[in-house]
């Protein structure tokens, strides 16, 4: 084998691993659990660099060790979908031995990282593996509850930042869990309604009413407020440690609007572009939330 070949041969190693762990989803995962951790130390002081990078590469295995089983699970069905259909797996480029045998030493890798924090992050790091492999993957093709499921799994990165810093799991990290538990909704029917026809031709349920209709719209626009109110909460002075000023809760109140506004018009237009918009906007809501606390930990 010459140079050349060799360098095209570890670029598609990268490439295919990065796919299977889905990567730019594993680093905004790990991006969550950074900010829990910020806002979980007392103070910058008290930053543990090498606990924030065990955080970090602990938690890009746990993802990706999940992302990688459910791979291996929906082989044929990402076969099925234009979306899905180029990953390793399905594509043929990785065999699902090698795909079991990587997520395998992702689980171990990731959970003896995050136990070296302390126990209960290991522990809900595994939860949150369990819950999406073995629970979330299989109800896809079942039920619309599956995202409920699945927004357990989804919400626990940012708490455990929190549990990895203070090893506590309190009303601090419970009111975290929370902010993400009701993002999920808003963001993951946006994806199910702008991916509708893909995941129909995989037989995936994803919408609350099954399908692209008004009622759908009426529940993202309500868990959409549910978001904003759970957002507010640390502003009342009741969660513990974790709390916000009143200054900062106009911020976190308006960014809400700004989502609650493309919630609306996916109700009004009930479009595939609407959609994309909505799962765009919430995807920088969750990310601007998050610098909001943390900046307002720090600056006041």
């Amino acid at each position: 084998m010459n140079a050349t070949q060799s360098t095209l041969s570890l670029k598609s190693v990268y490439i295919d691993f990065r796919e299977i762990t889905k990567a730019r989803l594993a680093i905004s995962v790990v991006f969550s659990s950074i900010a829990g951790y910020m806002l979980g130390i007392s103070d910058l002081q008290s930053l543990d660099w090498m606990t924030l990078l065990k955080l970090a590469v602990g938690g890009y295995c746990m993802v990706g060790a999940s992302n990688a089983f459910n791979q291996v699970i929906e082989k044929d069905l990402d076969a099925l979908m234009d979306r899905t259909k180029n990953r390793p797996v399905p594509a043929g480029r990785m065999t699902r031995v090698t795909a079991v045998v990587i997520a395998s030493l992702l689980t171990i890798v990731g959970i003896v990282l995050l136990y070296t924090i302390n126990p209960k992050t290991a522990m809900f790091g595994a939860i949150s593996i369990f819950l999406y492999t073995s629970v979330y993957t299989p109800l896809k093709t079942m039920t619309s509850l599956s995202v409920f499921v699945g927004a357990f799994p989804g919400a626990i990165p940012f708490m455990l930042g929190w549990v990895a810093a203070t090893g506590e799991f309190g009303i601090e990290a419970g009111t975290l869990f929370l902010i993400q538990f009701f993002w999920q909704f808003p963001h993951f029917w946006a994806i199910g309604w702008f991916l509708y026809e893909d995941y129909e031709k995989a037989g995936f349920f994803m919408l609350p009413t099954g399908k692209k209709d008004k009622g759908t719209a009426l529940q993202v626009i309500l868990y959409t407020v549910w978001l904003i109110l759970a957002s507010l909460l640390p502003v009342f002075g009741y969660t513990g440690s974790l709390y916000i000023t009143p200054i900062t809760a106009v911020v976190v109140f308006l960014l809400g609007l700004w989502m609650l506004f493309y919630a609306v018009q996916l109700y009004k237009l009930r479009t595939a572009k609407s959609a994309r918009t909505l799962m765009l906007v919430s995807v920088s809501y969750i990310t601007l939330l998050q610098l909001v606390y943390i900046l307002d930990k720090f600056l006041r």
